[in-house]
């Protein structure tokens, strides 16, 4: 492995301590954003999900890739295949990160990713991590500064996993053969409803947090009026069906495998984003 890991959305809550990762082990990285601008001392390199004429020069030189959509964007198939279809064609491995469940049914888009990336003849490995424990900081973080996390989750759990932890798996799959041809659940070390995690949270931000389980009309109400694209708010009001079913509440041992140690707990998270949390 001696070409270059290209990392796409370089800037953001994954691809940024992944570039750091990978600096760390030594390896040649191409960080690419729509800005293009170097990354922590990476190379830096423009690309567009929409604009295919930015591929080229993006994987130019590399023969690895980390692969992911961007927050915001639900045309999943439509943005990720054209990547995917790229990336084969020049034989670069692909470290795929979709989603935790994306394999309970083929017509999921996701899922329609992952099979394709599979059957594209190139090496990969798929990460599936569940829900972040860093959107308590990022999309949930107005409703934390009112002592008040409304979601509709119901009284459902969910193992929440810590960008670094996904962002250290992807560093292990990126500089190892060792995993390729297998996806991994990446999950945290225990399955905590909200309730639990508001008690956890308000310790850090030294005020009361409640959790009110809302439903997906007024779920979606608040985020628009936050300035959240509709289609955008209605998608992950959809996403939280799962969470209500107890379908994200498993916890794997995959994280270990992968770095060779434990997934944080949202407890440290929370203390480690202390300044974000109360900010």
């Amino acid at each position: 492995m001696a070409g270059k890991i290209l990392v796409l959305g370089a800037t953001g809550h994954v691809g940024r301590p992944l570039v750091q990762a990978l600096l760390a082990k030594g390896a040649a990285v191409k960080a690419a954003s729509r800005s293009g601008r170097p990354v922590d001392g990476a190379e830096g390199v423009v690309f567009d999900y929409a604009d295919p004429a930015t591929f080229g020069p993006a994987f130019d030189g590399v023969d690895r890739a980390f692969v992911l959509l961007p927050t915001g964007n639900v045309a999943i198939t439509d943005l990720l295949l054209p990547v995917i279809a790229a990336a084969a064609a020049r034989k670069v491995k692909v470290v795929l990160q979709s989603v935790l469940g994306a394999d309970a049914d083929d017509a999921i888009p996701y899922r329609q990713v992952e099979i394709a990336l599979e059957t594209s003849g190139t090496p990969f490995v798929i990460l599936r991590p569940n829900w972040f424990a860093d959107n308590f900081h990022t999309f949930w973080k107005p409703g934390l500064d009112h002592g008040r996390i409304a979601l509709p989750a119901g009284e459902g759990k969910s193992s929440f996993i810590d960008a670094r932890d996904i962002a250290e798996s992807a560093a292990a799959a990126l500089t190892t053969d060792r995993f390729d041809g297998r996806a991994f659940n990446l999950t945290g070390p225990e399955a905590l409803g909200y309730a639990d995690a508001a008690k956890i949270l308000a310790k850090v931000v030294g005020r009361p947090v409640d959790y009110e389980a809302t439903d997906d009309a007024a779920f979606v109400a608040m985020l628009t009026g936050a300035g959240v694209p509709e289609v955008y708010a209605r998608f992950l009001a959809t996403i939280f069906h799962p969470v209500r079913e107890g379908w994200t509440a498993a916890v794997t041992g995959d994280v270990e495998t992968l770095t060779d140690h434990a997934p944080r707990s949202l407890a440290t998270y929370a203390a480690d984003h202390a300044v974000d949390l109360k900010g």
